[in-house]
C-alpha cells in the first residue's frame, strides 16, 4: 500500500488519498460533469494502490488513477484529469524558464503595452514584471493559477496583483484648493491659472506613481476656472500697482494669453514626462466641455479654459508633431453644446475640428440612456480615456470623482463557445455560469490580497486623501475602506468569435446571433449586479480594451483547438461586443448594433468609426451628433484614421505616402491601440493583426495599408 509519495522537486510527503478526490473533483469542473457510481471508482483507485510499493511518484499515481478513469467509463473526465496535469507541467515549465524570459527582455522589450519603450527603465520595468507575476501565479490557487495560464480568462496586470489598484479619477478641483503634499514638501493652492496647469501636472504624475492603471482629471475646465480670475487679478495689479488706470481690454489680452501658455505647457508636460514606471508618461485622460462655475464669469473662464486645451492640443508639439496624450474626453449635452443654437456649441465645433486633425477627443453623450439619470441627479460621468467607467456606488455616493477601478478580469468567450460547440448553446451558458463563478472568485482573492496594504504603500492617493474611502486614515490603516469604494470589473474578450463558434455568423451578420450576444452579455451584466449586492463591492460588466491580451487568448486556444475558420484563424480575437474591424458595415449600422451592448457594459466600453483618410471638422461633428441623437444607447465613441507625419517639418502625409514633400524619409505613423493613441511601432503582434485588417465604415476600403 502506498503510503509516501515522491514530488517532482524530489521532496517525499505523506499520502493523502482525499488530494485524488480534489483533483477528480477539478476535472469534473465542479459539477459540470457527474460521476456514476463514485464509491465504486474511489474503491478501485485503492485496490490498485493498495497492491502497489509504499513509496510512488506524483506520475505513477496520475496514471493509476487515469487508469481506473477509463475502466469506469468516465473518459472525458479522465481527458480533463490529463490535461489538468498537463496545465500543471506546464506552469512548472514556464516557471523554471523565468531566466530565459528575462534574458530576452533584456534584448528588447515586448509590445505587451503600447506606450513602453526599449530603453534601461522599460527593460528594467518588464523584467521585474515579469518576476512578480510568477511570483502570484505560485502564491495562488493552483486553479485560479490554471485559469489565467490555459487562457480560460485573463487576470490582469498581474504584476502588480499584491502592490496596488488599477485606475482613479484624481480630484483635481479639491486639490488644486487645498493644495497637497508629494513627500518632500507642500504645494499651496495657486494663485494663477500657470501655477495651476503647473499642479494639475504633478498631481496626475504623482497619483500614476501609486497604481499600475490610467488617471483621469474629472471636470478639467471646471476645476482650473477660478485660477482664471486670480490671474486678471494679476494682471489689475500691475496697472493699481503704476497707478494708472486699469485696462481692462488689455487684461483681458494678457489673460487669455497666459490662459494659452499654461494649456501648451500641460500638453508638453504630459508627453514628455517619463514619470511612470518603465520610462513612460502618464494614461493621462481630461474631461471637458461642460462649463461650469460659481457665477456667469466663472462659467464663461471655464468655457475658455475648455477652449484653450483644444487648441493647445491641435498645435501638437514643437515641430507639429501630433500628441499621444492626454485622451481629452469632450463631453456633449443637447441644451449645452450639441447644436447650433447651444451657448457652447462652438466648443463642440472646435472639439470636432481637433478630432479630425489629432484623434481627439474622443467624445461622451450625456443625454445617453446610461448618463442621463445622472446629470440629472448633478453629477456628471468623467471617462477613463481607455474606456473604464466608474459611476454607482453600492458603499457610498455615486461619482467618479475620487474613484476607479480597483482590478479586472477578463473571460475568454472563445474558449467557451469552443468547449460547447457548435450549437450547443446550453452548453456555453453552462461553461460562462461557472466562469463567472470563478472570476467573482479571483477579484475577491484579489481584494483579501489588497486589503492587508496600508496607506502608506500608496503614499499620495490614499495618504493624500485622493481616493473616496481614505478620509481619516493614518499611514498604518489598511485600505481595506478604498476598495469598497472602486469598481471590480468582470470582462470578457471576443464576443463576435463566440459567435461564430456557436452559430456561424457573428452579430454584424445574423439577428439571431446578434440577439444570443446581447443574451450573453446580459447574462455577465446581471451575474455582476448579483456580485454587487452578494458581496456589497461594485462589480461591473467590463467590455475589455485588450491590448497585449487580444493576441494572447488565440495563441493558446490555436495551439490546443487548431484553426478554426472564423474562430482561431487570426492572430486577435475581436475587442468586447465590437462588430468585427475587417466586416464591411455601414457607420450608421455599427453603432446601432453596438450601442445595445454599451448600457450592459456599466463597468466601460468604446465605439469606434474607422476612416481610410483625413476627415474634415464638419464630418466629424456630423458622425458624432447623428450617432449620439440616433442612439440613445450609445454614450461614448471615437472616430479613428491613419496620422502619418514628417518628423523633420510636421508635415502631414497621406496612408500611401512615404515620403514628405520636404524629401524627408523619417515618418511617424499613429493609430488608435485600445481608446488611447500609440506610435505605429509601439503595437504588439495581436494589435498589429487587428489594426492591418480595419476598413473604413464610410466605403470599406482598407485603412492602413502602408503598414503591410
Amino acid at each position: 500500500m502506498v503510503k509516501r509519495v515522491i514530488k517532482r522537486d524530489g521532496k517525499i510527503e505523506s499520502f493523502e488519498i482525499k488530494k485524488i478526490v480534489n483533483a477528480i473533483d477539478k476535472a469534473c469542473n465542479d459539477g459540470l460533469f457527474i460521476i456514476h457510481d463514485e464509491d465504486l471508482l474511489y474503491d478501485m483507485i485503492r485496490m490498485n494502490l493498495f497492491n502497489s510499493s509504499e513509496e510512488m511518484t506524483v506520475e505513477d499515481i496520475h496514471d493509476i488513477v487515469i487508469k481506473c478513469l477509463i475502466e469506469h467509463g468516465e473518459n472525458e473526465i479522465a481527458d480533463n484529469y490529463s490535461n489538468y496535469r498537463k496545465d500543471r507541467n506546464k506552469i512548472r515549465e514556464k516557471k523554471s524558464n523565468i531566466m530565459k524570459t528575462i534574458i530576452e527582455l533584456g534584448k528588447e522589450t515586448d509590445r505587451d503595452n503600447g506606450n513602453v519603450g526599449n530603453n534601461f527603465s522599460a527593460k528594467l520595468l518588464r523584467i521585474a514584471s515579469e518576476a512578480n507575476k510568477w511570483a502570484m501565479l505560485a502564491e495562488m490557487d493552483k486553479e485560479m493559477a490554471k485559469h489565467h495560464e490555459n487562457g480560460d480568462y485573463h487576470i490582469h496586470d498581474l504584476d502588480s496583483f499584491n502592490l496596488t489598484v488599477n485606475c482613479l479619477h484624481v480630484p483635481m478641483e479639491k486639490l488644486l484648493k487645498e493644495g497637497f503634499n508629494t513627500g518632500y514638501g507642500t504645494l499651496n493652492s495657486p494663485k494663477r491659472i500657470e501655477s495651476a496647469a503647473m499642479l494639475s501636472c504633478i498631481m496626475l504624475q504623482s497619483a500614476q506613481n501609486d497604481q499600475f492603471g490610467g488617471v483621469a482629471l474629472p471636470d478639467f475646465d471646471i476645476a482650473l476656472a477660478p485660477y482664471v480670475e486670480l490671474t486678471r487679478e494679476e494682471e489689475r495689479k500691475f496697472f493699481i500697482d503704476a497707478g494708472l488706470e486699469v485696462n481692462e481690454e488689455y487684461v483681458e489680452k494678457r489673460t487669455l494669453y497666459r490662459i494659452d501658455q499654461a494649456m501648451q505647457s500641460i500638453i508638453c508636460n504630459l508627453n514628455t514626462m517619463h514619470s511612470r514606471a518603465g520610462s513612460q508618461v502618464p494614461f493621462s485622460s481630461l474631461n471637458i466641455g461642460i462649463p461650469r462655475g460659481r457665477n456667469d464669469q466663472e462659467e464663461k473662464d471655464s468655457a475658455l479654459i475648455c477652449e484653450s486645451i483644444i487648441k493647445a492640443y491641435m498645435n501638437g508639439m514643437g515641430k507639429n508633431e501630433a500628441c499621444i496624450f492626454p485622451n481629452i474626453i469632450f463631453r456633449t449635452k443637447e441644451g449645452i453644446n450639441l447644436n447650433p443654437e447651444d451657448e457652447y456649441y462652438y466648443l463642440f465645433e472646435l472639439a470636432c475640428k481637433s478630432a479630425a486633425k489629432r484623434m481627439n477627443p474622443t467624445f461622451c453623450s450625456l443625454d445617453a440612456d446610461i448618463n442621463l439619470p445622472f446629470y440629472e441627479n448633478g453629477v456628471l460621468i468623467d471617462i477613463m480615456g481607455c474606456r473604464t467607467r466608474v459611476a454607482d456606488n453600492i458603499n457610498g455616493e455615486a461619482t467618479p470623482i475620487g474613484r476607479g477601478n480597483i482590478a479586472p478580469v477578463t473571460m475568454n468567450l472563445v474558449r467557451m463557445a469552443i468547449k460547447a460547440g457548435r450549437g450547443n448553446i446550453n452548453k456555453f451558458f453552462e461553461i460562462l455560469d461557472y466562469m463567472l463563478v470563478e472570476s467573482e472568485k479571483n477579484l475577491l482573492y484579489r481584494y483579501d490580497v489588497l486589503k492587508k496594504l496600508k496607506v502608506s504603500d500608496l503614499p499620495f492617493n490614499a495618504g493624500q486623501h485622493l481616493m473616496v474611502g481614505s478620509e481619516g486614515l493614518d499611514n498604518n490603516d489598511n485600505i481595506e475602506p478604498l476598495l469598497k469604494q472602486g469598481s471590480w470589473a468582470i470582462g470578457f474578450l471576443g464576443l463576435a468569435e463566440c459567435l461564430t463558434m456557436l452559430t456561424g455568423k457573428h452579430h454584424g451578420e445574423s439577428k439571431e446571433s446578434l440577439e444570443l450576444g446581447l443574451k450573453i452579455v446580459k447574462r455577465i451584466r446581471e451575474y455582476c449586479d448579483g456580485a454587487k449586492v452578494r458581496n456589497q463591492l461594485n462589480f461591473s460588466c467590463y467590455a475589455t480594451p485588450s491590448e497585449g491580451l487580444s493576441g494572447r487568448f488565440p495563441v493558446i486556444d490555436r495551439a490546443k483547438y487548431g484553426v478554426i475558420e472564423g474562430v482561431t484563424d487570426k492572430d486577435y480575437y475581436t475587442n468586447s461586443c465590437h462588430i468585427p474591424v475587417g466586416y464591411n458595415i455601414s457607420m450608421k449600422e455599427k453603432m446601432e448594433i453596438e450601442a445595445m451592448f454599451q448600457p450592459l457594459c456599466n463597468g466601460g466600453h468604446i465605439a469606434y468609426i474607422e476612416l481610410d483618410t483625413y476627415p474634415t471638422g464638419k464630418q466629424i461633428e456630423t458622425i458624432v451628433s447623428k450617432t449620439f441623437k440616433h442612439n440613445k444607447g450609445l454614450d461614448y465613441m471615437a472616430v479613428n484614421f491613419h496620422i502619418k507625419y514628417c518628423k523633420k517639418c510636421g508635415e502631414y502625409l497621406e496612408d500611401h505616402e512615404e515620403v514628405c514633400k520636404c524629401g524627408c524619409e523619417d515618418i511617424q505613423g499613429i493609430s488608435r491601440i485600445t481608446g488611447y493613441l500609440a506610435l505605429d511601432e509601439r503595437f504588439g503582434k495581436g494589435k498589429k493583426a487587428e489594426r492591418k485588417d480595419r476598413i473604413s465604415h464610410e466605403n470599406g476600403n482598407r485603412v492602413y495599408k502602408s503598414l503591410d
